[in-house]
This record gives C-alpha cells, sequence and structure tokens, in this order.
C-alpha cells in the first residue's frame, strides 16, 4: 500500500485580489463645506496646517465652497486621522476615506 501523502493533493494557496488592493489603496483627509467659515479663513488654515502656497490654499477652499468638498492631503491612515483632528482644532469639518 502506497503512502496517503503520495495521492493527496494539497490546496494551493490563494491571494484575495480585492483584498491586496484595498492595502495599496491611499488614505486621504476630505474637508467639507459647511455654512459657518469664511474663505479667506480656510485658506489662512491650509496655508498654516499644510504650508500650502497661498494659491494652492486658495484653490482647495474654492472646491470645498464650489464642489462641497476637497481633499486637501493624502498617505498613511495614521497621518490622515491626524490632520482630520488638527483641521477640527480650527472649526472645520473633515474626514478621512481611503481611495
Amino acid at each position: 500500500m502506497g503512502d496517503v501523502a503520495d495521492t493527496q493533493t494539497l490546496p494551493t494557496p490563494t491571494t484575495d485580489v480585492a483584498e491586496v488592493s484595498d492595502v495599496d489603496r491611499v488614505w486621504v483627509t476630505i474637508v467639507w463645506n459647511d455654512p459657518v467659515n469664511l474663505m479667506s479663513y480656510v485658506t489662512w488654515v491650509f496655508q498654516k496646517l499644510f504650508g500650502y502656497s497661498r494659491d494652492k490654499a486658495e484653490k482647495l477652499m474654492l472646491d470645498v465652497h464650489y464642489k462641497g468638498k476637497a481633499v486637501v492631503s493624502s498617505g498613511a491612515r495614521e497621518r490622515m486621522e491626524y490632520d482630520a483632528s488638527r483641521l477640527h482644532g480650527y472649526g472645520l469639518w473633515a474626514t478621512v476615506d481611503q481611495q
């Protein structure tokens, strides 16, 4: 009689492609429009927190104002949560999402 292991086929491990792509996706911090903060203030906050030029900060602020939201930073999840927390400290409505 032959050894049982000789006749069995072992399953080959597979990687779930969707799982891998989720890990590789980038995290972003999104600032949402609100009826409270002045456009000049939002521009100032973007410059202060992220070191953006006035032009870049104004472009992002205009996206928030006219489109309802803007991605203001991207990177590791922990950093995006930190950025959102800092924005909250300045009274802006910010969330973190995975792109």
